[in-house]
């Protein structure tokens, strides 16, 4: 009994660690944004090259991820801060489509774009392998930062205020 108390408690704190190293990482990428053409909840195609020349924050997202839905908040107020010098793209990854971000969308009242996803989009991205996945793209096009799991407003607020 104690045995397998050691064996879980052990688990648990390496677990632990390993999600430390990796939640709100952020990887410097500076590489060319792969562009996109997806479709938005109005039914519109929207490109990713439609936003260059502005700084532009694409989240891969989804309406069930707890953390995903965390960063929201920090998202509709950069929007609002930096209104035309950035854009925020939310990528949504649920499955369900329109009938699950639709409404999502409007009772959270998002301000920023939301695609759907497919993918072709996530592997030109490094194939995203959990979420939010996040990417900070500065004026030329070029992505400059990547974070994996929630970040904090601030730490996209200092890359907008770096990249601008």
């Amino acid at each position: 009994m104690k045995h397998n108390k050691i064996i879980t408690s052990t688990a648990a704190i390496i677990f632990l660690i390993a999600g430390l190293l990796t939640f709100g990482s952020s990887h410097a990428l500076a590489k060319m944004a792969p562009d996109f053409t997806l479709t938005d909840t109005n039914g519109e195609e929207i490109s990713l090259s439609d936003f260059k020349g502005k700084v532009i924050i694409v989240d891969f997202w989804a309406t069930w991820c707890g953390p995903c839905r965390m960063e929201i908040p920090s998202f509709i107020e950069l929007q609002k801060q930096y209104g035309d010098d950035v854009v925020i793209l939310g990528v949504s990854l649920d499955k369900g489509g329109p009938s699950a971000v639709l409404p999502f969308a409007e009772k959270n009242g998002i301000n920023y774009p939301i695609v759907y996803g497919n993918n072709s989009v996530t592997q030109a991205y490094g194939g995203i392998r959990g979420i939010p996945t996040t990417f900070v793209i500065d004026r030329e096009f070029n992505i400059q930062r990547k974070y994996v799991g929630y970040t904090k407003h601030d730490v996209f607020e200092k890359d907008i205020v770096a990249f601008k």
